[in-house]
């Protein structure tokens, strides 16, 4: 059936609404961010061009440049932390939820999404409670099945903060890649399975060379969410220690980082530099564009399947 002249763009009016809420809200700001990082303020607060010299200033500086890859440096660290601990149990549970003879799958979806319902503020202050070495609930816990060595100031110590963060942010929004992959595993076909077990092949192999395979893809975006979101990250840190990135910038990250010195001003001048913060925005834009494209190439679905 060949497709009139006139019904070949009668989709566009569909599209025109969300074009114009994206354009407004997501192109223009990001264009205007690149355009901000080479001016600077003057004496009297207008802004002029500086070319080149605020990314310099980011680099050769010596104070800035510590605090821009020490915040680099821990939002990978909090990224391993989210693949390792919230994609990898997201995966499992997805797994579980698809296993045959698996009971009550509403009720324990329901259980690993909740906490992504709860606003990152309440679930960072409550955290905060639990962790409290004093009379938090997990400190009394562990004194009470005697591992009492194993209670430390979480939230206060370099070492242990921002591990304590991740692995809080990481149970929080679990049931993000849980629920992804478990929609992945469900659109693969059951005669897949049933040649699977004609010929043998054990729970294992199912997982190895079927479902893993043909949910490449949703693990690829999975991996894209949880890059961009972390490199993104803020209110957890907000709610759990302060935009400092406290104890002694151990859970700085970078959007904490932005936030400090395009927005808020950092100590103790606390005059805000939004050609240095745009700086930022415009590098961490650049990185994450770089990421999402190898985690794409490594993640492509194979055509032959």
């Amino acid at each position: 059936m060949i497709m009139k002249k006139n019904d070949r763009y009668s989709w566009l009016p569909y599209i025109i609404p969300a074009l114009i809420v994206y354009t407004v809200f997501m192109a223009f700001p990001l264009a205007d961010s690149i355009r901000m990082s080479f001016f600077t303020s003057n004496a009297s607060g207008k802004n002029v061009f500086a070319g080149l010299a605020n990314y310099r200033a980011l680099f050769s500086d010596a104070e800035n440049a510590r605090r821009y890859w020490g915040a680099f440096g821990n939002t990978w660290y909090f990224f391993l932390i989210h693949i390792l601990v919230q994609n990898f149990l997201g995966l499992v549970f997805s797994l579980m939820l698809t296993s045959k003879g698996m009971k009550g799958v509403r009720f324990y979806q329901t259980i690993i999404f909740i906490p992504v319902t709860l606003a990152i503020l309440v679930t960072g202050y409550l955290w905060k409670l639990i962790l409290n070495p004093q009379w938090g609930a997990l400190p009394l816990l562990l004194k009470n099945i005697g591992l009492e060595s194993f209670v430390k100031p979480w939230l206060g110590e370099q070492k242990y903060a921002l591990t304590a963060i991740s692995l809080v942010s990481s149970w929080q929004w679990v049931g993000i890649p849980a629920m992804m992959i478990l929609a992945g595993l469900q659109t693969i076909s059951d005669d897949l399975f049933e040649a699977a077990d004609i010929a043998g092949c054990s729970g294992w192999q199912k997982i190895w060379y079927i479902k893993l395979p043909l949910i490449k893809p949703v693990i690829g975006m999975v991996a894209i969410l949880t890059f961009v979101n972390n490199f993104n990250a803020f209110d957890v840190v907000f709610a759990m220690e302060n935009v400092n990135g406290a104890p002694q910038y151990a859970t700085d990250l970078i959007g904490t980082l932005f936030y400090r010195v395009g927005i808020a001003g950092q100590h103790p001048v606390g005059i805000p530099n939004p050609g240095m913060g745009s700086v930022i925005a415009t590098v961490t834009f650049i990185m994450l564009m770089a990421g999402v494209a190898v985690i794409l190439r490594l993640t492509r679905g194979d055509k032959d399947i």
